[in-house]
């Protein structure tokens, strides 16, 4: 099978997704040139510089190991596209907030941006490689944009999901359980294979169609969904009967036809990906007329928002059905534990139902700044009611204030919440922590992370996920 060699890698979108991927590949690929390139220079700044704008352990080291070798970062769109043989595009896909299908569908206006820019300026043959999640036959979209360039360029187009679990991004990258190839042509499917190659074990290298490809990547981010949906409406139960949900994850866990992965119940799950993609998928079903199985996957995400708001409510009815102008430690604030991506965080929601109960917040996470919380916070309330009211951003102000350490956010504090699970919050004092506090000191554990037992023999009130704490 005939393939050109790639020596110019351009990708458009220099997030999450697109700055990790691009740096493996030029740290791998050293023969081949990979320019970022993002509109937002204040992003692109920060990949040039020593603090990276996305935060996962052992990217420094990969990007510091290519930058200025292969690896590059630039707001000259123009100039990467015309200068690559592989164009990834890997924008933002959010979920729609008006029109047609608000609320669930994906909004796939920056693809097409990115397609139609790509049509313009190209010369030549290129190989346009859909790296966003997207709904199943965007590419179509997208191909028939790029058929229409009118300047004799040719494109042949593939899907590349990506499968990155934030906070192990770098470890994915090195050796992913798969890479998938959607395409129609085979001969540029094998140049992207040959990419991969460098460094991912053939067989490990999965080749599809188009649509089997872009539907891969939202059953699979519905499917752990799913799982963890499943594990937390258990927890539920277990705290109801006094059964421990650690336990029976355990239990149900060693069935080889089950598996141990994604068991883990916590107050609920976050990220980019999880929300949007269900929510997505519901709005395909919907779309072709499959009602009952839009049902079926709008409930993962019914029941992860009743996890977050039985979270709350628990804490409110365990502090004597008040938490009004009390002070509550708030123990991470980014979605997961080695990240400072605070997408969909379940804390964000937390907070939320907090604050409308009039608890007084000082809120610590390592990676996640002060600027953020309070972005999200409005952003939260803003999409409550359309709006954020006078009312709801002044309790943000006077009723939010941000620690430089876990100590510090429990020192006066009525109670701690454990929102996001660092490694960190293992290792504490627990016995200065519980002196610093109001009595009774609660611990209300939403990642089942601490040795409630011990927290138990200090003095500590402790609540977990799915647990009864003798």
């Amino acid at each position: 099978m005939g393939t050109l060699p790639v020596m110019n890698i351009c990708c458009i979108g220099a997030g999450y997704v697109g700055g990790p991927t691009m740096a493996m590949i030029a740290y791998k690929c050293p023969d081949i040139q990979v320019t970022v390139v993002d509109l937002n220079q204040k992003r692109i700044d920060a990949w040039n510089s020593d603090h990276l704008p996305v935060y996962e352990p052992g990217l420094d080291d990969v990007v510091r190991a290519a930058r200025g070798r292969n690896l590059h970062f630039s707001t000259e769109v123009n100039a990467a596209i015309q200068a690559a043989d592989m164009i990834f595009i890997a924008v933002n896909t959010p979920t729609k907030t008006f029109g047609t299908g608000a609320g669930r569908a994906a909004n796939v206006e920056f693809v097409e941006k990115c397609a139609r820019q790509i049509a313009e300026v190209s010369t030549g043959h290129k190989i346009v490689v859909e790296k966003s999640t997207l709904p199943v036959r965007t590419a179509e979209a997208v191909k028939r944009i790029l058929e229409n360039a009118n300047n004799g360029t040719t494109f042949e187009v593939l899907s590349n999901p990506e499968f990155l679990a934030e906070g192990t991004a770098v470890q994915d990258l090195l050796s992913p359980d798969r890479v998938l190839i959607g395409g129609e042509s085979q001969t540029a499917i094998q140049t992207l294979v040959d990419v991969y190659a460098h460094w991912v074990p053939r067989e490990r290298i999965l080749t599809t169609n188009l649509w089997s490809s872009e539907l891969s990547k939202l059953t699979a981010n519905a499917f752990l969904a799913q799982r963890v949906s499943s594990i937390n409406a258990i927890s539920a139960l277990c705290e109801a009967t006094g059964a421990d949900v650690d336990e029976v994850a355990k239990a149900i866990g060693t069935d080889s036809r089950i598996g141990p992965k994604f068991l883990k119940s916590s107050v609920g799950f976050g990220g980019s990906c999880f929300q949007k993609d269900i929510l997505n998928l519901v709005y395909l079903c919907e779309h072709f007329g499959l009602r009952e199985v839009a049902e079926y996957w709008e409930q993962v995400i019914k029941m992860n928002d009743y996890q977050k708001r039985r979270f709350c409510e628990r804490m409110v009815r365990t502090m004597f059905n008040t938490v009004s102008n009390k002070q509550i430690a708030i123990w991470g604030f980014a979605f997961k534990k080695d990240t400072n991506d605070t997408r969909e965080s379940a804390a964000i929601y937390v907070c939320r139902d907090l604050l409308q109960e009039r608890a007084r917040l000082k809120i610590y996470d390592p990676q996640v700044s002060e600027e953020q919380v309070h972005r999200d916070l409005i952003e939260v309330f803003s999409h409550t009611h359309g709006t954020i009211t006078d009312q709801e951003r002044a309790l943000i102000k006077e009723h939010v204030r941000v620690a430089a350490s876990a100590e510090e956010a429990a020192q006066g504090a009525h109670a701690i919440a454990v929102l996001t699970e660092w490694d960190e919050f293992k290792r504490l004092n627990y016995d200065s922590i519980l002196q610093s506090m109001y009595r009774p000191a609660f611990i209300f554990d939403g990642r089942n992370l601490l040795d409630h037992r011990h927290l138990s023999s200090l003095g500590f009130d402790v609540h977990a996920i799915g647990k009864k704490i003798s």
